[in-house]
């Protein structure tokens, strides 16, 4: 979690813990708390995944009729992250917006979901699932080892470190002169030149001579490659140019156009209207806008079901209602909105849901020239000029109003987001440039200059006090550089690790109280990848993290088992089991010794500032979150030396998956199964029986042009494949049909738009009639074959060795969906996206994709290519973390 500015060390007026912890308390403890560790070492989760959700009742009225597929309601602009990475620490809200699993609330958090996560399989982390090694020692072996190369990589940097400077060779001479080597190592780093510069600078020199002798000519007859290599001189690889960014002003000139706000409301038809009690009822445009905010999401059930979603809507509902004077009926009387029980969205939804689908029904190409339109009135705000070099600017659009819906349990759900208006929005702009114009009758709040932000506009929004900054594209330098000195620093990390090991190593011994906490703190920040935590306001989600942990959040299982259940980062239920080291156990049950009890902290004499401010004894800038970073990249790093991936490229993906997913439960990130994955297991397996199916046809094929071969291959080899039979087959070549279907009307449709783009007469409808004869004549021939039991041979000049060939590549095509199938299987309890995106260096990513010739597009998609630039132009295949 991101550090806020309000976690000032925690008062200790009401500690229940002592200054000191004397002999005899700490003998106390060792009652139940093993000398060893006992037959499994400490350091591994044993148990990974989901928990199960408890359910909520179902809604009493207000339009909601059974569960619909959530979607975003009628919102046209797309909602911004709520990450405040960017955001100064002087401003940052306290909590952080959460996802979505809810809890029930009757009964306390470390009872519910009695039911325990299960325990991660061998093949999850790509082991053999009949090895007589037990599963945690596996991890925890290799883990014991990853830690053990850390410290020696640690002391041998330091050595390496300390070693006098080798003394400069003397320079060559030639013919008497004496000539100066290229190294420019002793030339200050500010002032070499980018590498591929002084590369391009050197070529350009050795063709001084041709240019010379050609003249103007060459310029005309300049090639591809030529233009090529000087668009690549012009990008700025300020990757290279390591003097960047080290002051805090950030630019110098700043120009862009300003913000673009949603656009205004438009009032529903006269004949849709909102019932109250049965009566159809006219309100104020103002409340009736905050009506269709609710009225537009009903197929949102986790939201209208949800009891604090709707409690929130319906207070901040009637604050707009009583200054509106509440509805009116047909006779213009005045009817008062009391009860939300009473009140019948339905009307509301259906208008909405109606100019949904008919949007989705549009015809593409008016559906492209919409967008198109919308693209070119947004295009002057989509790049701004940061020093001259052109940026694409990130969130450009201020968010529409709306109902909050936060994630998970936050407790503002459902509250009214309130239009933002130009009079609330700071704009940061360059002094000599143009301030971009607010709407007309419309003032900014203030124009900043302040060259010290990265943020170009700012508003705050209304719900949790929070300040919303347009920033940045991820694409850009400036967040480019964010991503580089992030993994850089987690890079610096790995020359202190193993002193900051050995000092949370004895001081997990240590008197004082507070010595002691912190400690244990960072044994669990490190081995376990929890989060620091910071302290919450009241009216914030119930988050927590390690030195934020309260008494009923962690249990301890003898001999040394620790529990720990609570509301992590995002409201996303944490709930693991971890084997800790006999002294960490000890020095828990220490911290939960009465009288705490319920709602004490554990780590009362710590806070996330101070322990920060001690990890900066190690290294400047050291934090907290760090390790996790450092943990997951210095892992995938240890296995990526290891690994020897060979075979297709699916198989070599996979490699990489494996690896993934082993840093992924070795540091702990986890997420809950998605509800549409056992639909989409279903839909690969399908797709892979699909096959099978062809081959058995083409199989078929290969009996009626020889029917010799059943008794030289066989009878099994040209029998319905296991899993599929009869009704299968109908079922599947029904779906077949249909598929035609589809694919030839949207091809006569597409036809059609091209020639009315052209100008042409349209194809009548009697052309897709003829069209679609050839999915009738398909369902009449795959009738014929099941009446007949014979499938005739298919293609031109068929041949029993060009139907192998065709099977042979059908079971090419049936294993790489296999490896893709068991990939996902064994994904989904593993947030491999987390751990490949936020914690493991790109670069790594890079190393795998060169050094095992697997295109980079396999790992990252165009978005992260994009943001991950820097990291694909700045390592080649033996780049070491």
């Amino acid at each position: 979690m991101s550090q806020s500015s309000s976690d000032d060390d925690k008062p200790l007026v009401n500690s229940k813990s002592a200054e000191k912890i004397t002999n005899a308390e700490d003998s106390s403890m060792d009652v139940d708390t093993p000398t060893t560790n006992g037959d499994v070492d400490p350091g591994v989760s044993v148990r990974m995944g989901p928990v199960e959700d408890s359910k909520t009742g179902a809604p009493t009225t207000n339009g909601v009729n059974g569960k619909r597929k959530s979607t975003n309601g009628r919102k046209s602009y797309k909602e911004e992250s709520d990450s405040d990475d960017d955001v100064p620490l002087t401003k940052r809200r306290k909590t952080t917006a959460a996802a979505s699993d809810s809890e029930s609330d009757d009964e306390p958090l470390v009872k519910r979901n009695q039911r325990k996560p299960p325990k991660a399989t061998a093949e999850q982390i790509g082991e053999d699932s009949d090895s007589d090694v037990p599963l945690n020692k596996k991890l925890q072996q290799k883990k014991a080892a990853i830690e053990k190369t850390a410290a020696k990589t640690a002391q041998n940097i330091r050595s390496e470190a300390k070693k006098p400077a080798a003394k400069k060779a003397a320079p060559k001479k030639t013919n008497g002169v004496k000539k100066e080597e290229s190294d420019d190592d002793d030339v200050p780093l500010a002032k070499k030149a980018p590498a591929t510069k002084r590369a391009k600078a050197t070529k350009s020199a050795s063709a001084t001579p041709t240019l010379a002798k050609k003249g103007r000519k060459v310029k005309d007859e300049q090639t591809a490659e030529d233009q090529e290599a000087e668009d690549e001189e012009d990008e700025y690889r300020w990757w290279e140019d390591p003097t960047k960014g080290d002051g805090t002003k950030k630019w110098t000139t700043l120009e862009h156009n300003g913000v673009v706000f949603p656009p205004e409301y438009e009032p529903l038809p006269k004949n849709v209207k909102m019932r109250y009690d049965g009566v159809p009822v006219t309100l104020d445009p103002e409340a009736e806008e905050v009506a269709g905010f609710y009225g537009s999401m009903l197929n949102s059930t986790h939201n209208v079901e949800n009891p604090t979603f709707n409690k929130n809507f319906f207070e901040d509902f009637k604050e707009v209602l009583d200054r509106t004077g509440h509805g009116k009926d047909k006779d213009g009387k005045t009817v008062k909105i009391t009860k939300f029980e009473k009140c019948d969205f339905k009307p509301i939804f259906e208008h909405y849901d109606a100019e949904r689908q008919a949007k989705k029904a549009l015809p593409a190409a008016e559906k492209k020239a919409i967008k198109a339109a919308k693209d070119e009135a947004e295009a002057p705000y989509m790049f701004c000029l940061w020093d001259g070099r052109k940026q694409k600017v990130g969130n450009f659009r201020v968010e529409p109003p709306g109902l909050f819906r936060g994630r998970g349990e936050h407790p503002k759900t459902g509250k009214v987001k309130k239009r933002v208006l130009p009079e609330q929005i700071t704009i940061n702009i360059g002094k000599e440039a143009t301030v971009p114009a607010p709407p007309e009758g419309h003032t900014w709040k203030e124009i900043k200059h302040d060259n010290e932000g990265t943020w170009l506009a700012m508003w705050q929004e209304n719900i949790n006090g929070a300040y919303k900054y347009v920033m940045l594209a991820a694409n850009s330098d400036i967040k480019g550089q964010a991503d580089y000195k992030k993994f850089e620093k987690a890079r610096e990390l790995k020359k202190h690790i193993d002193r900051i090991r050995k000092d949370y190593q004895r001081d997990l011994k240590a008197e004082m109280m507070a010595d002691r906490q912190r400690a244990t703190a960072i044994y669990l920040i490190d081995q376990f990848a929890l989060r620091a935590g910071n302290e919450k306001g009241e009216d914030e989600a119930d988050t927590v993290g390690c030195c934020s942990l309260k008494f009923e959040h962690v249990t301890l299982k003898p001999p040394n088992t620790v529990v720990f259940d609570f509301l992590g980062k995002d409201s996303i239920r944490f709930y693991n089991e971890f084997q800790v080291d006999a002294q960490v156990f000890k020095n828990l049950k220490l911290f939960k010794k009465a009288p705490k009890s319920d709602g004490d902290d554990i780590f009362d004499r710590l806070s996330t500032s101070t322990l920060n401010k001690h990890l900066q004894n190690y290294m400047p800038g050291l934090t907290a979150k760090v390790f996790r970073t450092y943990n997951a990249s210095w892992t995938m790093s240890q296995l990526l030396q290891k690994m020897k991936s060979t075979g297709n490229i699916a198989e070599k993906v996979k490699d990489y998956n494996d690896a993934n997913r082993e840093v992924a439960i070795l540091c702990n990130h986890k997420r809950t199964v998605g509800a549409s994955h056992a639909v989409q297991m279903e839909k690969m397996q399908d797709k892979i029986d699909g096959l099978r199916y062809q081959q058995y046809r083409i199989k078929q094929m290969m009996l009626q042009l020889e029917p010799k071969l059943k008794k030289k291959r066989g009878a099994e080899y040209f029998e319905l494949p296991e899993g599929i039979d009869e009704e299968w087959v109908e079922k599947h070549q029904a779906a077949l049909v249909e598929e035609q279907r589809q694919k030839i009307t949207k091809k006569f449709e597409k036809d059609n738009e091209k020639l009315a783009a052209e100008g042409q007469k349209e194809m009548k409808p009697k052309e897709l009639e003829e069209r679609l004869q050839a999915a009738d004549e398909l369902a009449k021939k795959f009738k014929d074959e099941r009446k007949k039991r014979k499938i005739e041979p298919e293609g031109k000049g068929p041949t029993v060795e060009k139907y192998e060939q065709q099977v042979e590549k059908l079971q090419t095509r049936i294993e790489t969906m296999k490896l893709q199938s068991e990939d996902r299987e064994n994904n989904k309890e593993v947030a491999l996206g987390t751990s490949k995106i936020n914690y493991i260096d790109p670069r790594l990513t890079v190393v795998f994709s060169k050094k095992f010739d697997v295109p980079i597009e396999r790992f990252f998609s165009k978005t992260l290519r994009e943001k991950f630039d820097w990291a694909i132009k700045s390592v080649d295949e033996n780049w070491e973390f």
